[in-house]
């Protein structure tokens, strides 16, 4: 399923210099950039550093054991940039854009209104691409101190890009006949008196009439899928690593609504240094035009500094 992709994936480095390299024409107003990107992840907010405890390791030598110890931190890592946009070849992230021109089935055009009958007026369309977030650069560096977590986020590793999933992502099929999307309330984003729209079918087809939930929820979408493996889209997972033997403590897979698996950050349009869980409020702020919004997307891990051979025990939860 992702053998393709694994292949695309390889020469992506080549293919953001070659991007760089082709855009010769004018920038559009709401295009985010790769510094951009980074300086958004200095964020203590977002973050959200915290010790919360000790771990204690038996290491051994020629000369004898002894315990050592090391802190016990969590905190959030940005491991994705996840768009959500109109028009395909569009992506806001400057430098990813060209990584996603129509192939295929996935047509150019962008916010789909279906005109047959029986008529969806409210049915709308997005893209969506999940890339690995640049600033992972950053936290491994200060990772090797021993003072921040790691993650399996590979910088602008393309993880999800919706035209190479094109028949899933445009009929939602085999989804469209999970339970999860027959079964009214299940797997439903939003609060009560404030739902947006069911997960499933994970596609980038929205019944709602409000563009920041339709964007909102595409991005939501893509981010459950990637965070799993084996499922029915083209992609390359991105499991967190759960190594209590080595001093890893990721999290579950993204769910709607569950701030113990995910936050996000809005990038674009009007970037904020603070991260929510959708619904957050900013749906009545952030329309944009023609419709294009960039998320990152923070998971938490806990973690501390392998110091031995075995873990003996651990504090902080």
């Amino acid at each position: 399923m992702i053998r393709g992709l694994k292949a695309f994936a390889g020469g992506v480095t080549l293919a953001l210099f070659v991007a760089l390299a082709s855009l010769t024409h004018a920038p559009r107003a709401e295009a985010i950039t790769t510094p951009e990107i980074m300086a958004s992840s200095l964020s203590p907010s977002c973050l959200d550093y915290k010790v919360v405890g000790i771990c204690a390791w038996l290491y051994c030598s020629v000369w004898g054991c002894t315990v050592r110890t090391s802190i016990r931190v969590k905190h959030y890592i940005p491991e994705l940039v996840v768009s959500s946009y109109e028009n395909t070849g569009d992506n806001p992230w400057r430098e990813i854009a060209l990584l996603s021109p129509p192939l295929g089935n996935a047509l150019g055009g962008g916010s789909s209104h279906e005109n047959i009958a029986p008529q969806h007026a409210n049915t709308h369309f997005k893209n969506v691409d999940a890339i690995g977030h640049p600033s992972k650069l950053f936290y491994e560096f200060a990772g090797g101190f021993g003072f921040m977590c790691h993650s399996k986020a590979v910088p602008f590793n393309p993880y999800f890009i919706s035209t190479l999933d094109a028949l899933a992502w445009r009929s939602g099929v085999p989804e469209m006949a999970y339970p999860e999307a027959l079964v009214p309330g299940m797997r439903e984003m939003g609060a009560p008196g404030d739902l947006w729209s069911p997960i499933y079918p994970r596609s980038g087809f929205v019944s709602q009439t409000h563009d920041y939930k339709v964007a909102a929820t595409t991005a939501q979408r893509a981010a459950d899928i990637v965070t799993r493996s084996g499922q029915p889209h083209v992609y390359q997972s991105l499991v967190a690593p759960q190594s209590p033997s080595k001093g890893i403590w990721g999290p579950d897979p993204v769910k709607e609504g569950d701030r113990s698996t995910h936050r996000w950050q809005r990038l674009q349009p009007n970037l904020s240094m603070s991260c929510s869980i959708f619904p957050d409020g900013w749906q009545n702020a952030a329309l944009q035009q023609p419709g294009d919004y960039v998320w990152a997307l923070w998971r938490p891990y806990r973690c501390c500094k392998r110091r031995g051979q075995k873990l003996l025990y651990f504090t902080g939860g």
